[in-house]
């Protein structure tokens, strides 16, 4: 029972619950003001931060990743087709709730001495208790918060990251798997060191090429496998009621193995809620809060609606053929693939994880970087974090347990909790934002 809770078994009713309350309480804005968010995504910009686009991108960096693809496998594993049903509902929940998150981080951000910003929910939960003259405890609050970033940076957002690209990588080829943690360590230090500019630099070019390329490869699955997609989509709704164990009724529905992992896994692919992707976001030289946290709608939609419904049809289409990788979620996507397509979309498809798991091993990394600097401004501290990442990604490249998911989900599911209590908090702030730039019906 205090696994289930501490690995995420409270996240799907907390997540729901502050979504619906959220979706009431700004009076279903921004939603229902559709021009308004449109014209929110050319809206005004400062100066000395990165632009809207670069801050999403570096956002969406960190997101489309394993949570695509070896998480969408591991769910429908652990959980059947059902639970992708609830990928969806926590995603369109967890839009409001990115929305909010990012709102609060650009109206909470710092400017550097260079004239960039940077932020995060570190801020504004650290904000939000000093105003209250609660600052030790702020001060506590906010230092678990960037701890358990760290954390997640080294598990999820590094060794499984790594695990599955070295997987890919090591499944079409005969590179060794120090090659894969060599190559990475090559490639991530630099730029890591380089800071936000050099990261959102390379995401803005390569994450709109590796999501069209992943939506094309798809695209092609399905169209050749057009006679099994209906009941694909048949299983997925099926499915999704139906708890793997427990009782019936509330209590089954809501301990309902497709529900929590789901869930989770959803949340892990799109990060809504969590406060992880406003440290990104905080760096964009928007002038309107609520503007950027319309960005986060749009992230949040290409993640988990668009990519991982394309990886779970995908898999859901050829189930029977590739139930024999159940026990790896790479191979199994892969083949997935390869059983419709051929022999060369296994390289397609190793060369397309490896973009995404070195894009949220950039991104993540810089998300852990950011959190060192806020605990601590010594540079000594850094240094020692980027050996702990490059370690990190040595281990990764060899082998992932199944305890590093439980301690990725243990560390994404504390922040939530943290984070949600917070949106709830400061609720009042994310209305007067969000009435200042929709609060007009149209």
């Amino acid at each position: 029972m205090l696994k289930w809770v501490l690995t995420g078994g409270v996240v799907p009713i907390f997540l729901l619950a502050v979504g619906v309350f959220y979706l009431f309480y700004l009076q279903g804005y921004p939603f229902r003001a559709p021009r308004r968010m449109l014209g929110a995504l050319q809206g005004e910009r400062t100066v000395g931060g990165v632009s809207p686009f670069r801050a999403v991108m570096q956002a969406l960096a960190g997101t489309l990743g394993v949570g695509n693809i070896v998480g969408v496998a591991n769910a429908i594993v652990i959980g059947g087709a059902g639970a992708v049903f609830w990928m969806w509902i926590s995603a369109l929940l967890a839009m409001i709730l990115k929305y909010a998150e990012i709102l609060l981080a650009v109206a909470h951000r710092r400017e550097a001495r260079d004239g960039s910003f940077f932020g995060g929910a570190v801020y504004y939960i650290r904000d939000w208790f000093w105003s209250r003259q609660r600052v030790r405890f702020g001060a506590v609050v906010s230092a678990v918060f960037a701890g358990l970033m760290i954390l997640d940076a080294l598990c999820m957002g590094c060794v499984i990251q790594v695990r599955a690209v070295t997987s890919a990588v090591q499944g079409v080829s005969a590179i060794p798997a120090w090659g894969c943690a060599v190559a990475l360590i090559l490639l991530t230090l630099p730029l890591l060191l380089s800071g936000t500019r050099g990261i959102s630099a390379l995401t803005e070019y390569l994450v709109p090429i590796m999501t069209a390329g992943y939506v094309l490869l798809s695209a092609a699955v399905l169209i050749l496998r057009h006679d099994a997609v209906g009941e694909a989509f048949a299983s997925i709704f099926r499915e999704a009621f139906t708890p793997a164990s427990g009782a019936g009724g509330v209590i089954g529905f809501l301990t309902s193995r497709a529900l929590r992992v789901g869930t989770m896994r959803g949340l892990l692919s799109n990060e809504a809620g969590c406060g992880t992707a406003p440290t990104a976001h905080a760096a964009a030289d928007a002038k309107s809060p609520a503007a950027q946290g319309v960005w986060g709608i749009f992230e949040v939609f290409v993640d988990t609606i668009l990519l991982c419904t394309a990886t779970a049809l995908v898999i859901l289409v050829s189930r029977d053929e590739v139930s024999l990788y159940a026990s790896d979620g790479v191979m199994m996507a892969i083949r997935a693939y390869s059983t419709v397509l051929g022999d060369w979309a296994a390289y397609f498809f190793a060369a397309a994880i490896l973009c995404f798991g070195y894009a949220t091993l950039l991104c993540w990394g810089g998300y852990g970087l950011e959190s060192v600097r806020f605990l601590s401004p010594k540079k000594r501290w850094r240094g020692l974090y980027l050996i702990a990442f490059a370690a990190c990604v040595a281990a990764g490249s060899l082998y992932a347990p199944d305890a590093v998911w439980d301690v990725a989900d243990f560390a994404i599911a504390s922040m939530t909790y943290i984070n949600l209590m917070m949106l709830l908090l400061l609720r009042r702030e994310v209305r007067t934002g969000t009435r200042e730039a929709f609060g007009k019906e149209e």
